[in-house]
């Protein structure tokens, strides 16, 4: 029995039409727990191919960080003969992935009332900009868009400066993993039913799920966030506070907290002030606060107040950058930083699954594919073409122009 043979989804076969960030994110997911996945993409390749940065392999990064794990197919879906084995895949897979908007969809023939009557046990699972239904279902949508338009800018930044990115992807990435928890509720449902189903996830619907506590706020309280800093308007204090050599990331979430918060920075005095007692007196006097920390913090190195803030259990931390965080021992042993070997046998660092199974199986071996690196083993596989039906299918256009 292979690793591939050990896994939870093995047997699940996925064509991923998706592209950039949010499905292939939610395609990788699936290979990695042992699905077989089919990265169909045109003749030009997924367009994060180009994006930099671009490893010494000559791979992007980008394009390798959410395609590990995949085989690859070129169709280009212009030509009937390339829909018509795009049909078929589909009426031999258990999931679909796709984030073409509907009127593309019908056209290519993979409307998700065209795949399931074709095969009732599919699951489609589709991501767009702005959900299914509503004024907006048939416009374009990217992370950028999601996170200006569902507000996560406008509390992204300090206050009175203009609104901010939030510098990770977060949206597309978090979009990968809802759709990834839809798919597998769907193949559950599928175990009771024996039906497929519709699976449909967008980026402003996570966006606006991100935002949680800020849109309940709003909601049921009438509270409008602002620009939250680097800090929480909930919660005070708990932000980053700048020492003599760099700056960390120190808070008090409770009253308890507080207390050791100010033994720890040499201020027990600030824990009995009146002005400062209970979490709501603290947000609401943060600007008081703030100026009678800062001087302390900025008085010593981070690691001298790290250490004490450690030693009373007052939550803080060190505020990494990419190299730091990427080369920490606790990485590792979280299985955060792992290695794939591509066909070659080269190897590349990746990053693990952010949830694992106690039995283990929860990262593909093998890294993204080259461009139509699979056609001819996959249509082999999966449609039982052979080298005639396959040279004439080149002949029809379906994998680009005919040489």
């Amino acid at each position: 029995m292979t690793e591939s043979d050990r896994k939870v989804l093995h047997g699940i076969r996925v064509v991923d039409l998706s592209r950039v960030l949010a499905g292939p994110y939610c395609g990788q997911l699936l290979a990695d727990f042992g699905a077989d996945v089919i990265k169909v993409e045109a003749p030009g390749g997924d367009e994060n191919r180009a994006w930099p940065p671009i490893a010494p392999s000559g791979a992007s990064a980008n394009f390798n960080s959410v395609n590990r794990g995949k085989r690859s197919l070129v169709l280009d879906l212009k030509s009937a003969a390339a829909r018509d084995v795009l049909q078929q895949l589909a009426r031999s897979a258990d999931v679909v992935i796709h984030s073409f908007l509907p009127d593309t969809a019908e056209r290519l023939g993979i409307s998700n009332a065209a795949l399931r009557a074709a095969n009732p046990r599919l699951v489609v699972a589709t991501i767009s900009g702005f959900g299914a239904e509503g004024p907006l279902a048939a416009q374009r949508g990217y992370d950028m868009m999601a996170q200006a338009f569902a507000g996560m800018m406008s509390v992204t930044g300090f206050p009175g400066g203009p609104p901010v990115r939030c510098g990770a992807s977060a949206v597309d990435m978090a979009t990968g993993i809802a759709l990834y928890g839809g798919i597998v509720t769907a193949l559950l449902q599928r175990v009771q039913t024996g039906q497929g189903t519709w699976v449909h996830g967008s980026l402003l619907e996570t966006a606006i799920s991100l935002m949680g506590h800020f849109n309940v706020g709003w909601m049921q309280a009438g509270v409008l966030p602002e620009p939250q800093g680097s800090g929480s308007s909930v919660i005070a204090p708990y932000q980053a506070f700048r020492c003599a050599d760099g700056m960390i990331l120190a808070g008090a979430p409770n009253d308890g907290a507080w207390v050791r918060f100010c033994d720890a920075l040499e201020c027990p005095e600030l824990a009995a002030d009146p002005r400062f007692q209970g979490n709501m007196a603290r947000v609401e006097r943060l600007a008081d606060l703030l100026p009678l920390l800062e001087p302390r913090f900025a008085a010593k190195p981070a690691a001298y107040w790290l250490e004490r803030l450690e030693a009373r259990n007052v939550a803080c931390g060190p505020i990494h950058t990419v190299d730091q965080v990427m080369t920490h021992p606790q990485i590792m042993a979280t299985g955060m930083r792992l290695q794939v070997r591509d066909r070659e046998g080269h190897a590349s660092d990746v990053l693990g699954t952010p949830f694992k199974l106690a039995e283990g199986g929860g990262t593909a071996t093998t890294a993204a594919p080259p461009l139509g690196a699979d056609n001819d083993v996959l249509l082999r596989e999966w449609l039982g073409c052979g080298e005639a039906d396959i040279a004439a299918l080149q002949s029809a256009g379906a994998f680009g122009a005919p040489a």
